[in-house]
């Protein structure tokens, strides 16, 4: 099911190379690679998950609710990130020249199946 939703999310986002649902705590639940994705998108989502934490940390402290998304721009990557709740997210990773407009929309209205079968 999860594997299905982050193939489209990577397919229909012009530039798209990988897709990647994990929990917070650093452990995959599913994952997705275009063919010709050159990099691990687990080990992409395991040091982004320690990132994530600071961020949701900071938005506490300085009183801005909730994190809802996060983006990480890279010399080879684009990599948005959603948060699904407390405990899970849902990453997409571009590459340069990619339409992360698109990828944003994707993963936000795709939020709501990911979160039911969780």
């Amino acid at each position: 099911m999860f594997k299905e939703i982050l193939q489209d999310l990577v397919e229909r986002t012009e530039g798209g190379v990988a897709g990647l649902l994990m929990a917070s705590d650093g452990i995959a639940v599913d994952q997705y690679s275009s063919a010709d994705g050159a990099f691990d998108i687990e080990s992409v989502g395991m040091e982004y998950s320690v990132v994530l934490k600071g961020v949701q940390r900071a938005a506490e402290m300085l009183d801005a609710g909730e994190t809802k998304e996060v983006s990480v721009q890279t010399e080879r990557l684009t990599t948005v990130v959603r948060m699904l709740s407390d405990e899970y997210f849902v990453a997409l990773a571009v590459e340069p020249g990619g339409n992360v407009g698109k990828a944003r929309y994707l993963l936000r209205t795709s939020a709501p199946a990911l979160i039911e079968n969780l």
